[in-house]
């Protein structure tokens, strides 16, 4: 409990209202042990996630604004509405219904756990984003076929690596090049917990299209269970033609500075990344705005 109140103390969308973020995280505690259902949670721009005890990522968002701020304030600010977002291991949809709901983009979600893949289901729904949003209950990788997913570890769950002996479950799995095909999307969010470098594999298509302006990737260190190392995912995207950076999310800009151990945004196109995110509006969130 004090590492999370130490998180959300420090958050930086916290900075002016460190005492109403910790009422939040007092009101979640009481109300989740209450009421042992799911709960609606506000979200940016209007929008809600229902969350349930031990969904960490919803209740981040609650708590923080935006539990990952960096990255999902670039989804915000670079989106167009009706451009396509493409989200890969969308969990319970917080940046399905970010990128839908609030910078009102079409989606195509992806989320393997059949329980999760429901749950990411009832976030769409709860928010009328179903003619927006395409979920798929499926996995991504370098070749089409059935993987085996473990299912009790929440938004870490991933695909089992030999020797792994957990609760799991078969799930079927496709190539992202077969999943896009022409709708090209603007940008991509690859969270698969390790899995990535098979994934970019089964999309060199779509990651060589000009139409890509950009992609949001896990780089800290999970592919070590497949004997990948984040420098093989940073290889194969500066042969696509991205180079990673950083984004500053208050000054709106990209850094050359990458977070150790969380997440990388690859981009095309540096200036012309930057100019859409500086014309970008502002969005409301819990908090405040970004």
């Amino acid at each position: 409990m004090w590492d999370l109140l130490r998180y959300v103390w420090n958050h930086p969308l916290n900075a002016n209202g460190q005492f109403a973020a910790l009422w939040r995280v007092l009101r979640w505690q009481i109300a989740s042990r209450l009421m042992p259902g799911p709960i609606a949670l506000p979200y940016a721009e209007g929008t809600f996630l229902f969350a349930t005890r031990g969904m960490t990522g919803a209740t981040g968002n609650w708590y923080c604004g935006l539990h990952e701020v960096n990255e999902m304030a670039f989804v915000l600010h670079l989106l167009h509405p009706g451009e396509h977002f493409l989200d890969v291991g969308a969990n319970v949809g917080s940046y399905t219904v970010l990128a839908a709901g609030a910078a009102n983009a079409r989606v195509t979600a992806v989320e393997p756990i059949p329980a999760t893949h429901a749950h990411l289901q009832r976030n769409v729904v709860l928010n009328g984003l179903s003619e927006r949003v395409r979920c798929c209950q499926a996995g991504l990788s370098d070749t089409s076929g059935v993987l085996r997913f473990s299912t009790q570890l929440d938004t870490v769950n991933h695909v089992l690596a030999a020797g792994e002996d957990l609760p799991g479950a078969d799930v079927p799995v496709m190539r992202l090049d077969d999943l896009v095909g022409q709708d090209v999307p603007i940008l991509i969010k690859i969270d698969v917990e390790g899995h990535e470098l098979a994934v970019l594999r089964g999309g060199s298509d779509t990651l060589r299209d000009s139409g890509l302006m950009a992609v949001v990737m896990e780089t800290n260190g999970s592919g070590v269970r497949y004997g990948v190392p984040d420098d093989a995912l940073t290889a194969l995207m500066n042969e696509c033609g991205f180079a990673p950076f950083g984004y500053d999310p208050f000054r709106r800009r990209l850094t050359d500075t990458v977070r150790a151990n969380g997440n990388t945004v690859f981009v095309r196109d540096r200036e012309a990344v930057e100019k859409r995110c500086r014309s970008a509006r502002k969005f409301r969130l819990v908090n405040g705005e970004i």
